[in-house]
């Protein structure tokens, strides 16, 4: 038996911000004209409204799952469990797998379950950018365990809500700079057990020692009311090397390990938070350009809903292979091989 991933879908919100929008709004002190965009290759993020939570966010990309005429894939014909019914309705476990939260208590999950009507267990996964990818990889293990037989993994981030935008001096712009590249969206993923095909590769790793090169201090035990620790702080330019250092042996191994190349897989999704660094990866890598769906010109860094936007964009069809290629604050990396 195997876990097998038999639907995604992901939900943008409406509003969008160009990077020339996001420049005006900045109050104080005064970017440079297309920094922005010319750093990142970022033209537009999305942005949720006033009224939305985390929650929101992974409810919309939860209903979209197998409905027809709505952005999502499917693994499976119909995607539904059955008529008049959606795929999601008789799920035995909700993951919430996102680095958003609506509140520090309870979890997220229960929040989710609760908009849907599900009586399901529940419960949250966060690793940055990662979390769906993690909480992927927690639902393969039930499924193998036995424990559970259809996971809903599900993500809602509203990084927004945590970008400064009173900024002091050029200092403060670039220790803010990774929040101007964030976008705001949900992402759910069925992962149900199969006698026939699924994941079959995973590998995870991080290196801890750099969880301090970027943050979002705020919330927690150690900034619990302090506004001034509730904006993302971080070095773009550490974090680049941090995740250099680590290199890309995790991703090549999972070739070597498999007896792959790239051109066995439909579409090979990659966590993309800056246009010059997918390409700089990508090189490193081997990638065939042809593979990569490259979603953050028009979307943004997604944070972890970031890899199921590239499943639902992307052109595959069941029995593809495909490739998740994971980057997350901590610092930590993830690879996972699946046959959809």
């Amino acid at each position: 038996m195997r876990a097998r991933i038999t639907g995604v879908a992901t939900y943008l919100p409406e509003r969008t911000l160009t990077s020339t929008e996001v420049e005006q709004r900045i109050e104080g002190y005064v970017p440079h004209r297309g920094i922005v965009e010319r750093m990142t290759g970022i033209r537009r993020r999305h942005v949720a409204r006033d009224d939305q939570q985390a929650s929101d966010l992974a409810v919309e990309a939860i209903r979209r799952l197998g409905a027809p005429g709505v952005p999502g894939r499917s693994g499976t014909a119909g995607g539904g469990a059955g008529a008049g019914h959606p795929g999601y309705a008789d799920a035995d476990l909700l993951i919430f797998a996102s680095a958003s939260q609506d509140m520090v208590e309870p979890a997220t999950a229960h929040i989710v379950a609760a908009k849907l009507g599900l009586s399901c267990p529940v419960f949250d996964v966060k690793n940055a950018c990662n979390s769906m990818l993690n909480g992927i990889q927690v639902a393969e293990a039930l499924v193998l365990s036995g424990a559970h037989r259809k996971v809903l993994v599900c993500s809602g981030e509203t990084p927004s809500r945590a970008i400064r935008w009173q900024v002091r001096d050029r200092a403060q712009f670039v220790d803010s700079f990774a929040g101007y590249t964030l976008s705001d969206s949900g992402a759910a993923v069925l992962v149900t057990a199969d006698d026939e095909r699924g994941i079959f590769y995973r590998d995870f790793s991080a290196d801890s020692t750099a969880w301090a090169i970027g943050t979002l201090p705020g919330g927690g035990s150690a900034h619990p009311r302090d506004l001034e620790y509730s904006y993302f702080r971080g070095d773009g330019r550490r974090l680049k090397e941090a995740f250099e250092r680590v290199g890309p042996d995790i991703f090549l191994n999972a070739l070597k390990r498999t007896g792959l190349t790239w051109d066995d897989f439909a579409v090979v999704a990659v966590h993309q938070v800056a246009l010059p660094y997918l390409r700089f990866l990508a090189e490193v890598l081997d990638v065939p350009e042809e593979k990569l769906v490259v979603s953050l010109p028009e979307h943004g860094n997604c944070a972890s809903a970031t890899l199921p936007l590239q499943l639902s964009l992307g052109a595959w069809r069941p029995g593809d292979r495909v490739a998740l290629l994971g980057l997350g604050g901590g610092i930590s990396t993830g690879v996972m091989l699946a046959e959809m």
